[in-house]
């Protein structure tokens, strides 16, 4: 036996207990694993389906050590985790997927500089350390452009988007939180992602390509398979396919890509972890992207996730709470996820619903004219 291959009844660590690590618990217990989560919040997410929860900051080294001893196996949830705590756990405990791609990815300027060399497009860009950088970046891309931070920025934090020279002076704020980089505006007719897992022995495989839209800048739906052609869902998955190979991927990449009107992928970002847009999987998958990540973990054979019926995912933000528990009697259809976080604060990820169907389009509307996403 491949002496990586983690057995049921073993211990998967994970660090971060939102709900990614949550969702991640409930596929490693369902294939009889025990769990162990470090994360600085009481009662999160993640630590009210674990066996066992350490409360402690993600580069507390004594909590680390004791995640390490209680754990045969350990993950991440998210990439934002200190990196040298990280590299630091990888000498002392099996860490398959290394801490080489959290320092990748989060760091925009890494990120880029990796994509550019495993072959993929991404809009062209300039890196940005000074005002006079961006202002030299902005003459040589053109407008519209966005700058954004190098470190830290999620669901559209740390970015400004530059109409013409006069914002310049109001971006350079994003110059106070470190280096930052300058992007082409790519006109995309599209956002999709591709999600891929990779085992320890190598073995790949890659999710329905999904369709994204977005709302203030935080994924509101996802609509699967994507609306578009055959010719572009292929190119999207070999985009995805190389990009983990020249990671050395193991566990799960999401890969988020603009899609053009002519047809034209551009890889924007990556995510080396379980992803939103990839929650419609639990149900309308033969296997789920948190099952499957476990299963690269710990080194099992992958299933090949065929989709089982077209999809739609939608977020449940703060202020939709109330109105989708108002909603549970009147819909059969609606597989309601809720993450267990004690305050739904506006604009923050509660939970998600999903629905399968074999008319998107109606359903779509269905969910519009529900009136809880206005």
């Amino acid at each position: 036996m491949d002496k990586t291959f983690i057995q049921p009844g073993k211990t998967i660590g994970i660090i971060g207990g939102g709900q990614l690590g949550r969702m991640m618990a409930l596929a490693a217990k369902e294939a009889g694993y025990r769990v162990a989560v470090l994360d600085p919040t009481k009662n999160c997410p993640c630590g009210q389906v674990a066996d066992i929860q350490l409360t402690a900051d993600y580069d507390d080294k004594q909590a680390l050590l004791q995640l390490s001893e209680n754990s045969d196996v350990i993950t991440f949830e998210f990439e934002n985790i200190d990196y040298d705590a990280l590299q630091w756990l990888t000498e002392i405990a099996y860490v398959p997927q290394g801490a080489e791609i959290i320092r990748i990815t989060q760091d925009r300027i890494l990120e880029k500089n990796a994509l550019d060399h495993s072959g993929v497009k991404v809009a062209p860009y300039w890196v940005i350390e000074t005002v006079e950088d961006l202002q030299n970046g902005a003459e040589q891309l053109g407008f519209p452009c966005v700058l954004k931070t190098a470190r830290g920025g999620y669901d559209g934090k740390g970015q400004f988007i530059l109409k013409d020279e006069e914002d310049i002076e109001e971006a350079s704020a994003l110059l106070q939180h470190g280096n930052c980089v300058l992007e082409s505006w790519v006109p995309f007719e599209k956002e999709v992602s591709v999600i891929v897992t990779r085992n320890v022995s190598g073995e790949m495989k890659c999710f329905p390509i999904g369709e994204n839209i977005h709302v203030n800048n935080i994924l509101h739906e996802t609509i699967v398979p994507a609306r578009t052609t055959d010719e572009v869902m292929k190119n999207a998955y070999t985009l995805a396919k190389k990009i983990a190979e020249h990671l050395n991927l193991v566990g799960t990449l999401a890969v988020e890509m603009f899609l053009t009107r002519d047809g034209e992928l551009f890889v924007n970002e990556l995510a080396p972890r379980p992803h939103n847009s990839g929650h419609y999987s639990i149900e309308a998958c033969e296997i789920s992207q948190f099952a499957q990540h476990v299963r690269a973990i710990c080194n099992w054979p992958l299933r090949e996730p065929r989709l089982l019926s077209p999809v739609i995912m939608v977020n449940i933000l703060g202020q939709h709470v109330d109105k989708v528990l108002e909603q549970i009697p009147q819909q059969p259809k609606w597989s309601i996820h809720l993450y267990g976080k004690e305050e739904p604060k506006y604009q923050r990820k509660m939970g998600h619903v999903t629905v399968l169907t074999e008319d998107v389009e109606s359903t779509l509307l269905e969910l519009e004219q529900s009136n809880i996403w206005k």
